[in-house]
């Protein structure tokens, strides 16, 4: 019988490869169905469909070199002409769409002449100088022309891509697919089938009893003496109070400055999440190309209560918050946490709960949001943060007002800059800078655990916190599978 892997996760829902998504469950069937010019490796990135590339100084003319004789599950070559015609796809505004932010990969890719050379050379020149290219092009899923014909004529199309494995079953809670002999990717598995499973308990108890091989998002527990893995690691999803800084009080950076001396993060962290966290005391997540060690962000209520007097409001300050019902699923017992501690430096907060989670995203989109939101930042990308949401020239969907020139001008150089010590070294002075004048009320980095069956102690996650089927134990567990 072929060896296969089942994997028990939240959901298996699939939408359009070329829509922008953070939902890992979605992404790592996406990933081994389809595949990318390059695929990320740590906080760098190395080949995909794309065996090399170069780029221009000016970091605006790129050439792919691609897999010869490569070809789609139906059959027909992934050339260049294919792999052009998908990411023109990714770049057209009425995709990449996410929640509550539509065109998200138009602004980098809707001006560039996106053409092929020769079969397996291509070209990509863009409007502006983007070396951290790679950071989009990792989301740019190759999928058949067939398919994409298909789907813009409005027909319903399984998802034909050139990936380590093609779809052979497909359920409301399952998706299973087979290996695709002598695909460059050396996948381990014959078969991999993704489960879904919304509850956590639900999900171990699978993994416990043999029913599945791998069990992601599961609630902290030990493994109680059963034969099976625990891996915990951190998520680089950013967990965050969006602030104001267009009107309202917090547009005094004075302010802003001061919510974030007032909290005490591990605090938090022990009392919302039973310190299932890290403590994020930077914009992005240690993970995240160019981010320093950070310093821990010090406690201090004393200068926070000074900092609120010196902005004229000794007085006492009231601050509106938004706070959604679900994601993050404990945004209600954090935005108490947080009123807690303000509490002590004077700062009350006047709390709206939002219910529907569609809804409250595209408020915060028209920048409507009150004086603070509960949000979080999901890019695995130092250079889309900043672009995406906090750079004022862009405003874009989550900006809410901030302005900082020297963040602007360093962005700007490490657009430029191809050199990848540079580039890091730009990155790491915004982060200083945003350190002393913060655009958000930053908290923490949630931690997730990841359980396989058998003995794996050199398991680890990728750094994006996606499981990546092509790189899990070619053997889970020697004990058998139920019927």
């Amino acid at each position: 019988m072929a060896a296969g892997c089942r994997i028990a996760q939240r959901r298996v829902s699939l939408g359009d490869p070329h829509d922008c998504t953070d939902a890992t469950d979605q992404l790592t069937i996406l990933r081994a169905l389809c595949d990318t010019l390059v695929t990320r490796a740590g906080q760098g990135f190395g080949p995909g469909l794309a065996t090399g590339w170069d780029v221009s100084a000016d970091a605006r003319r790129w050439r792919f070199a691609l897999r010869a004789h490569h070809r789609f599950h139906d059959g027909a070559p992934c050339d260049a002409t294919a792999v052009a015609q998908s990411l023109r796809r990714m770049a057209r505004p009425d995709k990449g769409y996410t929640l509550g932010a539509p065109g998200v990969w138009r602004q980098y890719l809707g001006d560039a002449r996106i053409e092929p050379v020769d079969d397996v050379t291509l070209s990509i020149d863009l409007a502006e100088p983007l070396a951290d290219l790679p950071d989009i092009l990792e989301h740019g899923f190759i999928v058949a022309p067939d398919c994409l014909a298909r789907w813009d004529r409005g027909e319903d199309a399984e998802i034909v891509g050139s990936g380590p494995y093609r779809v052979t079953r497909r359920t409301q809670d399952m998706v299973a697919a087979a290996r695709v002999p002598g695909h460059f990717a050396d996948a381990p598995h014959d078969e991999v089938t993704w489960i879904a499973a919304p509850d956590a308990d639900a999900r171990f108890a699978m993994l416990r009893d043999g029913t599945v091989d791998v069990a992601n998002d599961l609630a902290a527990r030990d493994a109680g003496g059963a034969a099976i893995t625990l891996h915990d690691y951190l998520s680089p999803v950013a967990i965050i109070f969006l602030l104001n800084a267009a009107r309202g009080p917090l547009a005094d950076p004075r302010l802003r400055r001061a919510l974030g001396l007032a909290i005490d993060r591990q605090r938090i962290v022990d009392e919302v999440l039973s310190g299932r966290a890290r403590p994020l005391h930077g914009f992005v997540s240690p993970v995240h190309f160019g981010a320093p060690p950070a310093e821990p962000m010090p406690h201090d209520p004393a200068l926070a209560r000074s900092l609120i007097a010196d902005a004229g409001l000794a007085g006492g300050l009231v601050l509106g918050v938004d706070c959604p019902s679900s994601l993050p699923d404990e945004a209600q017992r954090l935005t108490q946490a947080l009123r807690d501690q303000l509490a002590e430096v004077g700062v009350t907060l006047d709390v709206h709960v939002h219910t529907q989670r569609e809804d409250y995203a595209h408020m915060v989109r028209r920048k409507e949001i009150r004086d603070m939101c509960v949000f979080d930042s999901s890019p695995l990308s130092t250079f889309r943060v900043l672009h995406e949401k906090i750079d004022a020239r862009v405003a874009g969907s989550w900006w809410q007002g901030y302005r900082n020139t020297r963040v602007e001008d360093l962005l700007d150089a490490a657009r430029r800059e191809v050199g990848d010590t540079v580039r890091a070294t730009h990155y790491a002075r915004a982060y200083a800078e945003l350190q002393e004048d913060p655009p958000w009320l930053t908290l923490y980095n949630p931690a997730r655990t990841i359980g396989l069956a058998g003995s794996h102690p050199g398991f680890a996650m990728p750094a994006d916190g996606i499981i990546d089927v092509t790189a899990l134990p070619r053997v889970l567990s020697s004990a058998p599978r139920p019927a």
